[in-house]
């Protein structure tokens, strides 16, 4: 299954915690924080007041509590608008 986002939406997919530390301590489960982290999945198409900055593939920066939350296929999405995207990521 396919989505779609309307409008500004962004859909985003989390990337994974790391699961050890700089100095190679293994973390528990309950330990690992979601990283702010993001890769952009799909954009909307924008609107007249918005045009859209961000494209499929970009890794951009979130807030932790921002965006709508789903899971589809075992897999973790959120959807944000653009304006809500603090950052992205650049090598």
């Amino acid at each position: 299954m396919k989505l779609k986002p309307m409008a500004d939406n962004v859909l985003l997919k989390q990337h994974e915690a790391a699961e050890t530390t700089v100095s190679g301590i293994i973390l528990a489960t309950t330990s690992k924080e979601k990283p702010a982290i993001y890769e952009v999945v799909s954009v909307g198409p924008g609107t007249k007041d918005v045009t859209m900055t961000v494209a499929a593939g970009d890794k951009v920066v979130v807030s932790k509590f921002v965006g709508n939350e789903i899971k589809l296929d075992g897999v973790e999405y959120k959807f944000v608008k653009q304006d809500d995207i603090l950052a992205v990521v650049t090598d």
